[in-house]
């Protein structure tokens, strides 16, 4: 097995971040998930169901909040209310900050909440007919918190897909404080996502030479 681990943002208690100066951009993003007793193929227990949404990337529902005018629920709310519509988030949802790393200065704020599987779903419909549906935002998607017998379908396919900026270091986060899914196995699919690209490059950089 690969001893690679987990990738981890710098993390920041709430206090912290909301100390930094106007230098500093904060997004705000939300969890939203459920446990789910199905199992695929009537033998793979599929454990969660966790939403994502896809605009050419994948990333959770959220965005950038402007602190001069709004609380980061206050902002986030804002946001979930153009892309899915029928939710309204607390401080109670409250989950982690973490420093994203490159030249802007952002700081990425993640909440998550429980659902049940059928609130789960009235989101899911809710979204569809948000106002942002079909323009900013193309979907949501269901994260496959399972893996096949291959060991690759499933959560590692998923994992290697493109992800916008913090959304998968989000994920691995939340799966693994959350005690959604063991860290062996969060780090076993990580492996498989990597290899699975190394091996789709291969193939492609002879056609390109």
């Amino acid at each position: 097995m690969s001893t690679a681990a987990v990738p981890e943002l710098k993390q920041i208690s709430r206090v912290e971040a909301m100390r930094l100066g106007p230098g500093w951009s904060h997004s705000c993003h939300a969890m939203l998930y459920a446990a789910n007793p199905g199992q695929l193929f009537g033998r793979i227990p599929m454990r969660f169901s966790v939403l994502m949404r896809f605009d050419g990337l994948l990333g959770f529902p959220g965005g950038f909040v402007d602190r001069r005018f709004w609380s980061l629920e206050d902002g986030l709310n804002r946001v979930l209310g153009l892309g899915l519509g029928c939710l309204r988030l607390t401080e109670a949802d409250y989950l982690s900050s973490h420093l994203t790393e490159g030249p802007h200065r952002v700081v990425a704020h993640l909440y998550a909440r429980q659902l049940t599987l059928e609130q789960l779903h009235a989101v899911e419909i809710s979204a569809v007919h948000s106002r942002d549906h079909g323009l900013e935002v193309l979907g949501l998607v269901r994260v496959p918190l399972y893996t096949q017998k291959d060991r690759v379908g499933g959560f590692p396919n998923f994992l290697s897909n493109a992800f916008v900026s913090t959304a998968k270091c989000q994920l691995l986060f939340a799966l693994k404080v959350l005690n959604m899914m063991p860290e062996e196995k969060l780090v076993e699919a990580l492996a498989a996502a990597t290899e699975k690209q190394k091996k789709a490059l291969e193939k492609l950089l002879p056609a390109s030479s």
